[in-house]
């Protein structure tokens, strides 16, 4: 790794964890900064996911309040969302890279599209009402989230909040809350999967984190100062561009 690559992966880091404390998407900018200094994508996704880790428990400890209520209630959806997240990791590993490579621009284009549709799919605000956790619908979405989110996760986190919304009851903070919470799940279970089958780039993973903390910290200034859709537009953009670049590198 040469020191621009570092400087690269430091600065997609700290952009990461920007974008994830204003609009979330972080993941576009990790994946692919990592791809661009020439790590194999299953690598890079991988990677990602390590990077991505702190910032999901940081979120859920932030939200700790909310989730002291129903706890006991989600860790049904909580088994469901390991079990999802272990197939989707293993369906990953059992790929070899050139495969994958043929998958990612759909992944790309259809996370990008799930994230700019994220301001009309969050759930409508229901003041006075606990968060449900236990129904079949939701159990069942929740597990397909999961797959997906263990397999990529681009996009995990508005699909998850989406599907939430549609199968839970709940305020959007309580539901928000609760997404916090299993992203942890998930992203645990995929990076046990993901370290064992030797698939993370530790050195690019070590530059990228203390990027994605400060991040992470400076996104709150950033929120009290760009608007959200700036920061939004630009994700979907990086989003387009992977897009397109693995379509044109075939």
């Amino acid at each position: 790794m040469s020191v621009f690559d570092a400087i690269l992966l430091f600065l997609a880091g700290f952009l990461s964890g920007a974008a994830n404390a204003v609009a979330g998407g972080g993941t576009f900018i990790t994946f692919g900064a990592m791809t661009l200094v020439g790590l194999p994508p299953i690598v890079a996704n991988a990677t990602s996911s390590v990077t991505q880790f702190p910032g999901y428990i940081t979120s859920t400890l932030a939200y700790w309040t909310d989730i002291r209520h129903f706890w006991r209630g989600a860790l049904l959806l909580c088994l469901i969302s390991a079990i999802g997240a272990l197939a989707g990791a293993l369906i990953l590993l059992a790929l070899d890279n050139p495969s994958f490579r043929a998958l990612v621009p759909w992944l790309l284009l259809a996370a990008t599209a799930l994230f700019a549709a994220g301001p009309w799919l969050k759930p409508a605000p229901k003041p006075g009402h606990e968060a449900s956790v236990g129904s079949l619908a939701g159990s069942l979405a929740q597990f397909t989230t999961a797959i997906y989110g263990g397999f990529f996760g681009a996009g995990m986190g508005v699909m998850m909040l989406a599907t939430l919304g549609l199968t839970q009851s709940g305020d959007y903070h309580r539901l928000n809350a609760l997404k916090n919470m299993l992203a942890v799940v998930i992203a645990a279970v995929a990076i046990v999967v993901f370290v064992s089958g030797g698939v993370v780039a530790w050195p690019q993973a070590i530059v990228m984190i203390p990027g994605g903390a400060l991040g992470g910290y400076a996104g709150v200034w950033i929120a009290k100062r760009v608007p959200q859709n700036v920061v939004r537009g630009f994700v979907i953009a990086v989003g387009l561009f992977l897009a397109f670049y693995y379509f044109g590198k075939g």
